[in-house]
């Protein structure tokens, strides 16, 4: 078999990839070790977020991505339960109040929805917040998906166009030809190829490293609550503190948490976010869950008397300049990269395979893919472990 792309990565980004390469018309292979969303996708809360991004090249995507998801994906929405709910970030303080006023000045600037909230207008969005809290910040740009369905059906629809999948299908290794990659080595065997995408995620730098180049994609380990069924809309919208911004561009190895609370469909709550890096390692932490809980408590009382019915964990593919790799590497000409989204990998995947298809296929890329460069890491940079 053959194939002019093989995706290494069966996750949200490496679907979405998928599926817009085979609708530019390539026959594309998609192969992951495990299953479908088996990895950092089926442990998110499936943020499509404009909200926590500063202005810069991530925003960008993430404006680029809102109109993939709204538009071009629109008659599939239903399929991977996209929610329009908006996010309402709230500050705790006159002080935080004020500097999410300024975020928001910056933000408008380059395209963002975004309305001022007062303290007495909180509760219109949100009746069970805290009544000591300073005001805040609604996004009505922000949506919610459930990321494994996503990946699930856009990896359906490319199958439709003729991609084949693979799962449990480990790659051990790069075909080359000369300086440059020609397809995988796998334990169902060889696949040549035109070209591979590294769509990996957390694991990234090790695929990278088996071509022999080097992008530094770390994990961070995030926990996420599940509280029991609440009547519906018991929260309505997206709701985190001011803090979490911060938390999201800091590069600190150390436990953050930053409470973020939202309803689901089914009526249970999702309460997050945690962040921490302390390698691949799974041991559930009871200070993490006990923080997050206790902040959430904090923005919504009434969770005092809900039930927590669950917790998992999932690690975040970080990249030291809190930026993801997009693109082809010079280093090993036909190894290109989909990766090292941090926790936004869900809501800028559309972008990203949007942008990654049109690149293969010889066209200008919507957006310059140079800020997402593979070969942009110094060498002093710390590496993935």
């Amino acid at each position: 078999m053959s194939a002019d792309l093989v995706v290494v990565g069966a996750g949200v980004v490496g679907a979405a990839s998928a599926y817009f390469a085979s609708l530019a018309g390539m026959r594309v292979v998609v192969v992951d070790r495990g299953a479908i969303a088996g990895g950092t996708s089926s442990a998110g809360e499936g943020n499509v977020l404009v909200s926590d991004k500063e202005a810069g090249p991530e925003l960008d995507l993430a404006l680029y991505s809102q109109r993939l998801w709204r538009e071009d994906l629109a008659e599939h929405a239903d399929l991977w339960e996209f929610e329009a709910k908006g996010g309402l970030v709230v500050a705790a303080s006159e002080q935080s109040a004020a500097a999410l006023r300024e975020f928001a000045v910056r933000q408008r600037r380059c395209g963002v929805e975004v309305r001022d909230v007062t303290r007495a207008e909180l509760r219109d969005y949100e009746p069970h917040l805290s009544p000591e809290l300073a005001g805040g910040a609604f996004y009505p740009q922000d949506a919610q998906v459930q990321p494994m369905l996503v990946a699930a059906h856009l990896l359906r629809l490319a199958r439709q166009r003729g991609a084949q999948v693979r799962t449990g299908t480990d790659v051990t290794g790069f075909l080359r030809q000369g300086a440059g990659v020609a397809g995988v080595r796998t334990t169902g065997g060889d696949i040549p190829a035109g070209a591979v995408l590294n769509a990996a995620g957390t694991w990234a730098g090790g695929v990278a490293a088996l071509a022999g180049v080097r992008v530094p994609v770390l994990p961070r380990r995030g926990f996420v609550l599940v509280t029991q069924p609440m009547p519906d809309r018991t929260i309505r919208h997206k709701v985190y503190a001011s803090e979490y911004v911060g938390d999201v561009g800091s590069s600190d190895a150390a436990l953050q948490t930053s409470p973020v609370v939202e309803g689901t469909a089914s009526g249970t709550i999702l309460i997050g976010a945690s962040r921490e890096r302390v390698g691949f390692d799974r041991t559930v932490s009871a200070t993490a869950i006990g923080t997050l809980a206790a902040k959430a408590i904090a923005l919504f009382p009434m969770l005092r008397q809900v039930r927590a019915m669950r917790t998992y964990l999932g690690f975040r593919p970080y990249c030291p300049d809190h930026l993801p790799v997009i693109g082809p590497d010079p280093r090993a000409p036909g190894l290109w990269h989909a990766c090292g989204h941090e926790g936004a990998g869900i809501g800028l995947s559309a972008g990203t395979g949007r942008l990654i298809a049109q690149a293969l296929v010889g066209e200008r890329p919507d957006l310059d893919l140079a800020p997402f460069a593979p070969d942009r890491f110094a060498d002093t940079e710390e590496a993935p472990r």
